[in-house]
């Protein structure tokens, strides 16, 4: 705390106790406890350390680096914060993290969500928390009551208009944007500083701090205050402030659902929150699936045999009308994704066997298929999802008469699915005309590279003879991900620079060889065709320069 001289009248004036009272407060207080999440820039946290004193505050860095968990080892140690300066971007809502090479620490905010809900956690005493990332105060729900969950609350006998109700209600009460989530977080904290769109980089965000500290009363940090001082400063770049949820807050009843799945409470009373949440109407269990799935996700093998884990799961699994509504629900999926993530929840659960996932998740491709709604995220997904793979899936798909020759995502799927006919078809669309084929193959092909030197030239040639720019880009973008070796392809590409028309094609094509073996061009003619034809840069030194002084050195 920051000592207040009194003047000697005044002192004259107070009896002895009130003195001898006076000198025990300044003599007992303890400084406020910063603490700091250093993940991105250090400008912030370098700003208060130097303005605050270090009588009334003292710094902990909780970031250490190459440590798993160190949240809890500052718990451990007995950390408690009363202030918290978060440094990190934020863009997507889910974690804090850094675009620094050299730097691999990050923070999700379930781990944040975990440490909360512990009574005796790092944030239980928090006064102030300063979010210094983009959107992290942002009021957009990331998540709205989709189809399935329209038509699940009809299923289970409600009106439209009602399942429309129910529905908006689920929204707002689950829908949790980047604000609510984090008002869940430090719930009870009086002062949030956070940004409700783009945040000002570190660099800048350092200065308004030292103009800040320059003009701040004192004693203001940590006194659970909004200051006006400070958003009026960083009020262009977005900042707001708002208070922590509280027990009146009329949807404070998730955080105690959030909190069933995420504390340190017993298994056993885990679980049967879980088949409590099971046996209600199937559109909770959808709202809640991020939470459901990082619980099992925590469910290892050795955890799973232990009696109370085994004999819940086993209640669990035993319960045939929770498994028809969480099914129903998970097969009538607006998304594949979903229909995929909750039908990998039922096998974790014991409501399916990893053959049945399996059938569930080609009836789905299957479906998709016949109303033609496969596209590049369902091709993203399918070559990606663990029940995608295995011996004689895409027979068995073809066998359902669903996938059509002439389209390119079926062709894609089957080629994920481990089709040869289906990926040489997939291959050839990287050269298609029509951009959105071209895109499909491109998906494919980061994650079924290309092996053979034959499908590499193939490729490379026909490349060079599209005529459609935007695809002709995006087949670049995509050939530069396989890195080519080949010196004949690479001969292919090298030919396009002085015929390219924009720099973006260019630029690509310089992204292809400086990703190569490019030194197998250094006796050609490249290096003076780069310098004769190139289009000059307007945002200065590109990989095009790069290429350049490469091939001059090789």
């Amino acid at each position: 705390m920051r000592l207040v001289r009194t003047p000697l009248r005044l002192l004259r004036r107070l009896p002895l106790v009130a003195l001898l009272g006076l000198g025990a407060g300044v003599a007992t207080a303890a400084p406020k406890t910063v603490c700091t999440v250093t993940i991105n820039s250090s400008d912030e946290k370098e700003s208060f350390q130097r303005h605050l004193p270090a009588g009334d505050y003292r710094f902990v860095e909780l970031v250490q680096r190459g440590q798993p968990d160190w949240l809890a080892s500052a718990r451990q140690r007995g950390v408690s914060c009363d202030v918290l300066v978060i440094s990190g971007h934020f863009d997507d809502g889910s974690e804090f993290y850094t675009d620094r090479p050299d730097f691999r620490e990050f923070l999700t905010v379930h781990e944040m969500e975990h440490e909360s809900c512990r009574p005796d956690g790092l944030f239980a005493h928090l006064k102030e928390v300063y979010l210094f990332g983009c959107n992290t105060l942002k009021s957009e729900p990331r998540y709205a009551a989709s189809g399935e969950v329209l038509r699940s609350l009809q299923r289970a006998g409600a009106s439209r208009a009602e399942a429309e109700r129910r529905a908006a209600w689920l929204s707002e009460r689950y829908g949790q944007s980047n604000r609510e989530r984090l008002r869940h977080v430090f719930k009870d904290v009086p002062v949030l500083y956070g940004f409700s769109s783009k945040a000002p980089l570190g660099r800048y965000a350092g200065p308004l701090m030292e103009r800040y500290f320059e003009t701040a009363p004192a004693g203001e940090v940590g006194s659970g205050r909004p200051s006006a001082t400070l958003l009026k400063l960083f009020g262009p770049s977005s900042m707001i402030s708002v208070a922590g949820l509280t027990e009146a807050d009329p949807h404070a009843g998730f955080r105690a659902e959030m909190c069933s799945l995420a504390d340190d409470r017993p298994e056993a009373q885990k679980l049967e929150f879980l088949h409590r949440l099971l046996q209600r109407e199937a559109s909770d269990a959808r709202m809640l699936l991020e939470h459901v799935e990082r619980y099992l996700a925590g469910l290892g093998p050795a955890r799973r045999t232990q009696p109370e884990v085994a004999e819940g799961l086993a209640r669990i699994a035993a319960d045939q009308p929770a498994r028809e509504r969480f099914l129903a629900l998970a097969r009538d999926a607006d998304r594949a994704s979903t229909t995929t993530r909750m039908t990998a929840v039922a096998r974790s659960l014991g409501w399916l066997t990893p053959a049945q996932e399996q059938d569930e998740f080609l009836a789905m491709i299957a479906r998709r298929m016949a109303r033609n709604e496969l596209g590049r995220h369902e091709v993203d997904l399918v070559c990606d999802t663990p029940a995608g793979r295995g011996a004689g899936l895409a027979e068995r798909l073809q066998a359902t008469g669903a996938p059509r020759a002439e389209v390119v995502a079926d062709a894609a799927v089957l080629a994920c699915l481990g089709s040869p006919a289906a990926h040489e078809r997939t291959l050839r669309a990287l050269t298609s005309p029509r951009e959105d084929e071209v895109e499909i193959a491109q998906v494919y092909l980061r994650h079924r590279p290309m092996t053979r030197v034959e499908e590499l030239r193939s490729v490379a040639a026909g490349i060079a003879r599209m005529n459609t720019p935007a695809a002709q880009l995006r087949a670049l973008e995509a050939l530069a991900k396989q890195r080519l070796a080949d010196a004949q392809s690479l001969r292919e590409i090298a030919q396009l620079f002085p015929k390219a028309r924009s720099l973006e094609a260019q630029r690509a094509i310089a992204n292809i060889l400086v990703r190569a073996d490019y030194r197998q061009l250094a006796g050609t003619d490249l290096l003076r065709s780069l310098r004769q034809h190139r289009l000059r840069s307007p945002d200065g030194s590109d990989v095009i320069d790069l290429l350049i002084r490469l091939l001059q050195t090789a």
